[in-house]
């Protein structure tokens, strides 16, 4: 701001009135693979308005933005550690570095134990059959020293703005109702024994270098896959967990460590509404986490709009090989998962598998043909970048952490948008997405000012207009 009144003041000193605005930007995605995130040539003003306008109001302001990115898994995290060092480092930098056209990624997640996408079923605390370890003696985080914990670490150096959430796929056998870590319920007998494992969890991934600064009490609670860890937990029990064990022991830590309630699908906002009725529960609870899988992000803003105090978080949708058409699914992504879900208040937005091989693997159990954000193949190293590294990559690589949603036009018609304005430099940055199997053109008006864009068919869009701290997107 300073920089722009002192040019505003120079040109008035010599008579040349206010400097001209910098013309907007835009990068385009097409849904034939043509453009991968192509810069256009810049946008010229309108002199008449054209096709479906847009209009961005800076000074409706929505939710302060975390940031995007997808879950280091197992799977994920041991493809990278295969790849040379070299190579390894240049994809962590172009998916969290923020140089040149790198993503700028800002969110992930880690698994607290084993998902589906690990090479074994485990725990931090696997005991044989009828054994228990109240004391947690046995606890250990061994299982991904060697490929979970180095990654994040790297990808934390790479970006040290990286926030850093967790979900268990299951207690240790020990703390269920079957003892095992396939199917079964958590003991209530052992809700106490179950939060002090997370604790214990977060506290020694920050002993390793890795802050943890969210928990879930369990990924996708009221599913109990038959073939790689899980575990129900109903709603009730969910507010007994949190409310009378896990919510008290995080109670005043320092750094903070929030709890987001539910981390499951948007079919059921009932769900998270009931365990939100616990007044005990209700006030340790920072946030409500959503997958991708059933429903849609509408269910975001009925449970926000009874709890406006709650953070929204987008914390699981996967691609895989059962829509593996461009035209189709970039679309979808764009839409649903990235404008939807922001539009409906998400602070941040997780794909699921940040990398797998070219087969959606490794994985035992579960989805047999999801895909990564990236996909490497282990044999050569190849890297190939998925629709979900360019769905992710429209808003993360122009919109920072600290930019705040602002508002603009509804759309319609197959127009999906979503707006931002950046905290560091007040670069304005729109997200737009056409699904219609048309060209479309766009007037887009900020400030007053009208400029015109054509957006090809089944395609995504990232306009930015420069702040007045500087004149490029970075």
């Amino acid at each position: 701001m300073k920089q722009l009144l002192a040019l505003s003041l120079l040109y008035a000193a010599l008579g040349l009135g206010a400097p001209a605005q910098a013309a907007p930007q835009a990068w385009v995605t097409s849904g034939d693979g043509l453009q991968l995130m192509q810069p256009q040539p810049p946008l010229r003003a309108a002199t008449a308005p054209r096709g479906q306008l847009i209009e961005i109001d800076p000074a409706q302001r929505f939710q302060t933005m975390s940031g995007l990115g997808a879950s280091i898994t197992d799977a994920s995290a041991q493809l990278l550690m295969a790849l040379p060092p070299a190579r390894r480092d240049a994809l962590l930098r172009e998916l969290f570095g923020r140089q040149g056209a790198a993503l700028g990624f800002s969110l992930t997640r880690l698994t607290i134990g084993a998902s589906d996408f690990s090479t074994r079923h485990y725990s931090f605390n696997d005991l044989p059959p009828g054994q228990t370890d109240e004391a947690l003696a046995g606890f250990s985080l061994a299982p991904q020293r060697a490929d979970v914990i180095p990654v994040t670490r790297q990808a934390l150096a790479i970006n040290p703005r990286l926030q850093v959430m967790a979900s268990p796929w299951s207690a240790p056998g020990w703390m269920k109702t079957n003892d095992s870590l396939i199917q079964g319920r958590l003991r209530r007998d052992r809700h106490g024994v179950f939060a002090r494992y997370l604790v214990r969890y977060v506290d020694e991934m920050a002993r390793e270098g890795v802050p943890i600064f969210a928990l879930s009490v369990q990924n996708e609670p009221h599913f109990e896959p038959g073939d790689y860890p899980g575990m129900r937990i109903e709603s009730q029990d969910r507010a007994a967990l949190v409310g009378q064990h896990l919510g008290p022991l995080l109670a005043g830590r320092q750094p903070p460590v929030q709890i987001i309630e539910w981390d499951h699908n948007w079919d059921q906002p009932q769900a998270p509404l009931e365990m939100l009725s616990d007044a005990q529960a209700r006030r340790f609870v920072n946030g409500v986490g959503w997958h991708c899988y059933a429903g849609d992000a509408q269910a975001q803003s009925v449970v926000r709009n009874a709890h406006p105090d709650k953070d929204t978080w987008f914390t699981e949708c996967s691609g895989g090989r059962w829509k593996p058409h461009w035209p189709e699914t970039l679309p979808w992504m764009m839409r649903n998962v990235v404008i939807g879900s922001i539009r409906h208040w998400a602070r941040g937005v997780l794909m699921w598998n940040l990398a797998l091989d070219d087969e959606g693997g490794p994985h035992l159990g579960g989805c047999p043909d999801c895909r990564g954000v990236v996909s490497i193949d282990p044999a050569t190293g190849a890297i190939t970048r998925n629709l979900e590294y360019y769905a992710l990559g429209h808003v993360s690589r122009w919109v920072r952490p600290g930019a705040v949603r602002i508002g603009s036009s509804p759309g319609g018609d197959g127009i999906d948008n979503v707006a931002f304005r950046n905290a560091d430099d007040g670069s304005v940055v729109l997200a737009l997405c056409n699904s219609a199997p048309e060209d479309r053109w766009l007037t887009l008006r900020l400030n007053g000012r009208s400029t015109t864009l054509r957006l090809p068919r089944e395609s995504v869009a990232t306009v930015v207009w420069p702040g007045p701290g500087r004149l490029t997107p970075r």
